[in-house]
């Protein structure tokens, strides 16, 4: 299903739907998601003739992709057209039109501002922005980091000099968070999400290798980084007696998948701590730490059709059949759906912390 529009979309033209060849979307925690939609085109087609020159495609368009697997909707993208572009072919009924688009961050990083935020926290500051886009269905979901860090307005008034993308990003990266835009449940509505990527909750429908006719993945192998952790150690200055203390270890701003994680082979100072107070100092480490927490990592390709579910990322799946160490509970990090007539298949990457899961059944 694709549904078009500036603001609120609508079913897309037949002729446009029927004239669909292939749809790639590509999904990842923390980051923007795009889409490329492919479509046969001729020189006299309702295509080239009114909906192209019409403005019907023109970029900011807004494009609704859904899937229904199962009898289930599952809306893939909700996002804006950023460029098409045309490929006039060389031999009869090649030709194609190919639109590429972002989702609705895209939307949030269009303008430069310069805004004032005193007295708020980080989350606080989230739900301020992200309001201003609710006419496009987005409702802000901030989770307050695991330190609270409230600006005192007599001392600092938190500015902001950047578009609102580039500042939620800057907020969350201060933290040990993530934003991201969440296309659904259902079109026309999304979530904007800023907090700690979900390593918790009620898994997906388990990821099965090596199972004979069982097996639901066409491919699945993992890697182990050892140099992927990074100890930091941080000094803290007192402004007032100028006394140096170390900034104790907060932990992970991230619940464990493994039974126990691998040894940090690095050591590095934590820079930047000029002018921080002691819990933006913690707050700071605990993102610099959780950027290196995955040393696990696995790369995988699925049929929708044989697995019988969409693999949705930023949440997590079960793996069985691979052994004992790489076995049960993973984080999705990044998902891209492949649709053509006839097929629909996912290529997922995969992360935990370390091998051996602390989970020690995968259900389902």
């Amino acid at each position: 299903m694709v549904l078009m529009g500036k603001v609120v979309p609508a079913p897309a033209p037949p002729a446009l739907v029927d004239a669909l060849q292939s749809a790639r979307i590509t999904s990842s925690s923390g980051a923007t998601s795009g889409f490329q939609l492919t479509f046969a085109v001729g020189r006299q087609s309702p295509v080239s003739r009114v909906m192209l020159p019409g403005g019907l495609l023109d970029p900011k368009t807004r494009v609704i992709v859904v899937a229904v697997v199962a009898g289930l909707p599952h809306v893939l993208m909700d996002g804006v057209i950023t460029r098409h572009e045309m490929n006039p072919g060389q031999t009869p009924g090649s030709s194609t039109l190919t639109l590429t688009g972002e989702d609705l961050s895209l939307l949030m990083d269009l303008g430069h501002v310069e805004r004032g935020h005193p007295g708020l926290p980080h989350h606080l500051r989230v739900m301020t922005v992200c309001a201003q886009y609710a006419q496009y269905g987005i409702v802000p979901v901030a989770v307050p980091p695991r330190i609270s860090a409230v600006p005192n307005p007599a001392v600092q008034i938190p500015v902001q000099s950047a578009t609102d993308l580039a500042y939620l990003r800057s907020l969350a990266a201060e933290v040990g968070h993530v934003f991201h835009i969440e296309p659904g449940p259902v079109p026309g509505a999304s979530t904007a999400y800023w907090g700690p990527e979900v390593r918790a909750g009620k898994p997906q429908p388990a990821l099965t290798v090596d199972s004979g006719t069982a097996g639901n993945v066409e491919s699945l192998s993992f890697g182990f980084d050892g140099l992927s952790r990074t100890r930091y150690t941080a000094r803290f200055v007192e402004p007032a007696t100028k006394a140096t203390t170390t900034v104790p270890d907060i932990g992970s701003v991230q619940p464990p998948l493994a039974q126990s994680a691998p040894p940090a082979l690095r050591e590095q100072p934590l820079t930047g701590q000029a002018g921080r107070s002691l819990a933006e100092a913690q707050l700071w480490g605990l993102s610099r730490t959780a950027e290196s927490a995955d040393a696990v990592i696995g790369h995988g390709r699925l049929d929708v059709l044989r697995y019988g579910h969409v693999l949705n990322p930023r949440t997590l799946v079960g793996v069985r059949g691979a052994g004992r160490s790489h076995d049960g509970l993973y984080y999705v990090r990044s998902v891209t759906h492949d649709i053509v007539r006839g097929g629909y298949k996912q290529s997922f990457t995969l992360v935990r912390d370390g091998l051996v899961s602390k989970a020690s059944v995968v259900i389902p």
